[in-house]
């Protein structure tokens, strides 16, 4: 292991595609409007400031969590909640790149 990578313990790559071929939930925490104006197809809308009213619903489908937001600053957030309540999630950080890894 090189000395930056045990500095940094950089994270192992997520398979995005694989984790929605296998049954994985978007979740995209932007507004409404911002939904509105694009969105990864299929994707849900929960907005960051509703998503802790939302966790048992998220928990009840027993599926993986990937959340995605404008920049990835929200669906950092939205992760940690989730994480928080025992829901596997990843942060899938801006919708439209995780829509160009998605469409492959």
């Amino acid at each position: 292991m090189s000395f930056f990578s045990k500095i940094f313990h950089s994270a192992p790559a997520v398979d995005y595609a694989e984790l929605v071929k296998n049954g994985a939930i978007i979740v995209d925490v932007r507004t409404p409007g911002e939904f509105a104006q694009g969105h990864i197809k299929g994707a849900l809308n929960i907005p960051l400031d509703t998503i802790r009213n939302r966790v048992s619903e998220l928990k009840s489908k027993n599926k993986v969590v990937i959340t995605c937001c404008r920049s990835g600053a929200r669906s950092g957030s939205a992760k940690s909640i989730l994480t928080d309540a025992g829901i596997e999630c990843y942060n899938g950080g801006a919708w439209d790149g995780l829509n160009s890894v998605l469409a492959g």
